[in-house]
């Protein structure tokens, strides 16, 4: 078994992940597993810059994950850093920064280097599983970009798009620096199209029709997947590997889209930090579904951070 950290920075949340590794049997020990909200990419679709706000909301939570990471002793350490930081102008900022704190430098990776640690992330212990068809598809939607990953044991194509549920927030949803409470039907039909666009791109070299079986990642999934469920608290054993319907799917995407700030917020499974951005995250797992004709979605807690775990041993 080899100890390992992993730390996952995307657009709207970082990750930890400590965990004790055996690639002979496939098993995964988990030791500690965290999340921080932080919006890395607050306004950088706009500007073009990471904010001086959100790298010292990123740098706090890296100052925790140090102290976790030494206690427990971990031999390797990884950090991938995705979309936000890798559209920045002041992206050198954000890696001495972490390189301070962790000690090892962020690895500002490509989409389709995403795309493959988040199939594995997804998939390891699905392999073998005869309830579930091949080939898979796994859909993991982020806060700047979607990974769209297509595979059995292995990836056979896969494809990132900057769709994600804080740029389209912020893209079609802000007016005046605040988030439309609810949307209008115009924003929503403007947002529809551009994730539509985005399928389109995705399925120049994914066959997304293929597939089988989809597994859906990340935090508007989970949320949705909770939702769903009629959670009275965020509960990760109940929500991976849930299967959620098409028209339950349908029937949340929908209720996100005509509901208040308050509404949403009032969700038992609702995080702080999902409230503003679950719509347009819901209607990406929609459009996907539809897109794809899948009647369910297999919910995975597994994902991105799994799959860099394992790339370290």
């Amino acid at each position: 078994m080899t100890r390992v950290a992993a730390v996952d920075c995307g657009t709207n949340s970082i990750r930890l992940l400590v965990a004790d590794c055996d690639p002979a049997t496939g098993h995964l020990v988990e030791l500690d597993r965290r999340m921080t909200i932080v919006r890395l990419g607050q306004g950088v679709d706009r500007t073009g810059r990471l904010a001086p706000e959100a790298l010292e909301r990123t740098f706090a939570a890296c100052r925790e994950y140090a102290g976790v990471i030494k206690e427990l002793g971990a031999e390797r350490v990884r950090f991938v850093a995705t979309s936000a930081s890798r559209d920045a102008e002041n992206r050198d900022e954000f890696t001495a920064g972490v390189r301070d704190i962790l000690g090892v430098e962020p690895e500002v990776v490509s989409g389709d280097q995403e795309a493959e640690f988040s199939f594995t992330g997804a998939t390891r212990e699905l392999v073998g599983a005869d309830h579930l068809e091949k080939p898979y598809l796994v859909v993991d939607i982020g806060g700047g970009s979607t990974e769209f990953v297509v595979g059995e044991e292995h990836v056979r194509a896969a494809r990132s798009v900057d769709v994600g549920c804080v740029r389209m927030t912020e893209r079609h949803l802000v007016v005046d620096g605040a988030v439309t409470d609810p949307p209008t039907a115009a924003q929503t039909a403007a947002m529809r199209a551009d994730i539509e666009a985005a399928l389109d791109l995705a399925e120049q070299s994914v066959p997304l029709r293929e597939a089988r079986t989809l597994v859906g990642l990340a935090g508007s999934v989970t949320t949705v997947a909770g939702i769903a469920l009629g959670l009275p608290a965020y509960d990760s054993s109940r929500i991976h590997h849930s299967r959620i319907p098409y028209e339950q799917v349908r029937e949340i995407s929908e209720r996100m889209l005509a509901s208040t700030h308050a509404e949403r917020a009032a969700i038992p499974v609702m995080h702080e930090g999902r409230v503003d951005v679950i719509a347009a995250g819901a209607l990406v797992l929609l459009a996907v579904m539809e897109r794809t004709g899948a009647t369910e979605v297999v919910v995975s807690e597994h994902d991105i951070l799994d799959g860099i775990a394992w790339s370290l041993t």
